[in-house]
């Protein structure tokens, strides 16, 4: 059967450059598991690291990346098509495919082989739906499972069809995507909770050094508008908040680090939920340096 090499872990440790390098010796490719990637001009904000993807002067390739244009709503259903295109592109070349990132829908969905279908509106639930709050509207969110994405409760329409394809995932078990088969080992990388904290509050300070400002504002000049790009949640919340003057530079700050550290306390809870579930994490002491990380997943695959 073929493999299926899983990375996984929360923002800021070092998932890209891990599989990047476990690629080059294994002769795989990346699929990238993260939400926001997918955007073209979506760099410095969603934290592409294109650089780690060349390791010893080589090209590792990579997979859903840069497929969509910023403004559209890619979901999970298109994501699983997506993901079977590139697992079979990749395994007929003879190649491992490595699934690598922290969205937990979308790894979820491939290694638990989520069933879906594409989502019709249900005008009845929204019907219920329209009298309650959004505070109300989240927490009706929370009741279905962990929330895999902070930008679900950005905005109302989003929050609405979030609910919505959660309560079809509730209600129905019938097959209508197929995934391909595969023998699967998941991976994840761990931190001390201080040491995430401050390698996130570390990679904010570089991001913003690198341009992520001038990443939004490039953005918005080029039409989309600022509820368009505050939708992606994090960083282009926040940012645009400043860009438009909303928020100072300090608020922007303090802000948008707190809420990517709770974002990877969330994260944390929907690997410790998959868990649960039944899949298997090995997980690696990130605190290792790279060549043990290797060298572990290595002697676990091959046993």
């Amino acid at each position: 059967m073929k493999k299926l090499i899983t990375i996984l872990g929360p923002t800021a440790t070092g998932k890209t450059a891990l599989a990047a390098n476990l690629a080059s010796v294994i002769n795989g490719e990346i699929i990238s598991a993260d939400s926001r990637q997918i955007y073209r001009g979506m760099n410095i904000g969603t934290g592409k690291d294109l650089a780690d993807y060349f390791v010893n002067s080589k090209q590792i390739p990579y997979h859903l990346i840069d497929i969509a244009n910023p403004g559209y709503r890619y979901n999970v259903f298109e994501f699983l098509g997506d993901f079977s295109s590139a697992f079979k592109g990749i395994t007929n070349e003879g190649h491992t495919p490595i699934l690598c990132g922290g969205t937990g829908m979308y790894l979820d969905a491939v290694l638990r082989d989520y069933n879906l279908g594409k989502v019709n509106e249900n005008e009845q639930l929204r019907k219920q739906m329209a009298s309650l709050s959004h505070e109300e509207l989240i927490t009706k969110l929370v009741t279905y499972g962990p929330l895999h994405n902070v930008s679900d409760t950005l905005d109302r329409e989003r929050l609405i069809r979030s609910i919505e394809i959660a309560d079809y995932q509730a209600k129905h078990t019938e097959i209508t995507l197929n995934l391909p088969t595969f023998s699967s080992i998941v991976f994840g990388i761990n931190f001390d909770r201080e040491i995430i904290r401050a390698r996130i509050t570390k990679r904010l300070k570089t991001r913003l050094n690198e341009g992520m400002i001038q990443e939004v504002k490039k953005l918005l000049a080029s039409g989309i508008t600022p509820e368009q790009l505050m939708y992606y949640g994090l960083e282009y919340k926040f940012v645009t908040l400043f860009v438009t003057g909303e928020i100072t530079s300090i608020n922007m700050f303090e802000k948008l680090n707190i809420a990517i550290h709770q974002f990877a306390k969330r994260q944390m809870t929907w690997f410790r939920r998959m868990e649960k579930k039944g899949i298997e994490i090995n997980w690696v002491d990130g605190t290792n340096n790279l060549d043990d990380k290797i060298s572990i997943i290595l002697k676990k695959i091959n046993e």
